[in-house]
């Protein structure tokens, strides 16, 4: 079963950009909306707009609140969020295709930040 957010969660993620080293996602949702788990690869995030989230990646559970033009990276990750705040969350992310040298194999939950 894939994981591929585009995938699990098409009314939230599209494709703006691939080639064969990149992908770019936008991601776009309004309070109350709710993701499916999924899965991203290392990746660049950058917000679009100002947000509140709550992230949900095996039993650990966070809340996040970023504000517009927040550029930061995010390590591979699986989770699924809910936007918990009251404004829209529109968030571009640059996946890398090519995994760090001896980075945890696709699936692995790693720490750190975890946006959604």
């Amino acid at each position: 079963m894939s994981l591929d957010p585009v995938t699990t969660n098409p009314d939230h993620y599209r494709v703006v950009l691939e080639n064969e080293r990149v992908r770019v996602l936008e991601y776009r949702d309004r309070p109350g909306d709710r993701t499916t788990p999924h899965q991203h690869p290392d990746s660049v995030m950058y917000t679009l707009s100002s947000f509140r989230r709550r992230l949900v990646s095996g039993d650990r559970h966070h809340e996040v609140e970023l504000a517009a033009g927040v550029t930061g990276w995010l390590p591979a990750q699986e989770h699924h969020g809910e936007n918990i705040g009251d404004t829209p969350t529109h968030v571009v992310f640059v996946e890398l295709k090519e995994p760090a040298p001896g980075a945890a194999p696709a699936g692995d939950v790693v720490p750190g930040p975890q946006l959604d």
